[in-house]
């Protein structure tokens, strides 16, 4: 298939990452269903790519019409290529100050939507014989810390459940790609759309820089949403592509530091874990 005959359903598709790909696309001649909450917010880019974009209203949270802007996808352009599961925002507070309702919210967006897209996307995958599958995570994905526990939930679940994924569609010639991004220039950290729990005075001290740096760095990320959203698609173009990917240069050191200092724990602990086992039982032969 020629890149130019792709076609995508990307969540989110109105801001960031999510409009930087659903141009990029449009524009190289691909066609795209984007959904957003608000489908007036894709007005322009139906004037300007009437023929090759078709705009959908939808919040990821309900899970039911995950099928049907699926199969508008296919009624409109025969396929689905490329879902990327990109809609979701930011929440601040700790473990404490944090609701079972804004938690649940954080798993609702981050992992039950994508996952009831990758269930209605799949049937027409494994029928054409290919597809690519993208979740867009977050270096929050693999690491966290203080007073983003909740945000970090949804994408820890989420990359859990991607590489289990992984290894079930490969047979079918579908792929899966986790994206790892640091900090983008969107709108992620905008004060109407960054969420936060009510605040505990227990946790101002510890929690007062994090607070600071997340609601005064919108419009100074480094990250260059259309430089991304190129990157994605050359490694999309790649023959082989890799299970993880991260994503500007914060989220590569972090994340190496995160992978360096894991290991050197488990090394250092590793006498003591392994004493757990039944003396002389044989280690376990998964097939995995």
């Amino acid at each position: 298939m020629n890149s130019s005959d792709r076609v995508w359903v990307i969540t989110g598709a109105s801001s960031g990452l999510g409009l930087a790909l659903a141009e990029a696309a449009l524009t190289a001649g691909e066609s795209v269903v984007g959904t957003a909450r608000r489908a007036e917010r894709f007005d322009a880019l139906g004037e300007r790519f009437p023929d090759t974009f078709l705009g959908v209203e939808h919040d990821v949270r309900d899970v039911e019409l995950a099928a049907k802007v699926t199969r508008a996808a296919v009624a409109r352009f025969g396929r689905v290529d490329v879902l990327v599961n990109n809609a979701g925002v930011g929440q601040l507070g700790a473990a404490e100050e944090v609701t079972d309702e804004q938690l649940r919210d954080m798993l609702a967006q981050h992992l039950l939507g994508p996952a009831a897209y990758v269930r209605a996307v799949l049937p027409y995958m494994r029928a054409e014989g290919s597809g690519t599958i993208v979740q867009m995570s977050s270096q929050g994905g693999r690491r966290s810390f203080a007073g983003v526990g909740s945000y970090s939930a949804g994408k820890f679940a989420l990359e859990g459940w991607s590489e289990a994924l992984a290894a079930e569609v490969a047979p079918f010639g579908v792929r899966v790609l986790i994206v790892e991004p640091s900090r983008f220039r969107t709108g992620f950290n905008d004060a109407h759309v960054l969420l936060a729990a009510d605040q505990d005075s227990a946790y101002d001290g510890i929690l007062e820089a994090v607070r600071a740096d997340m609601t005064t760095s919108g419009g100074r990320q480094e990250g260059d949403p259309v430089r991304g959203a190129a990157v994605i698609r050359d490694v999309l173009s790649a023959a082989e592509i890799p299970l993880r990917l991260a994503l500007g240069r914060e989220a590569v050191r972090n994340l190496i530091e995160g992978y360096t200092a894991g290991l050197e724990q488990t090394r250092e602990w590793a006498s003591l874990s392994e004493s757990a086992d039944y003396p002389g039982v044989p280690s376990s032969a998964r097939t995995l």
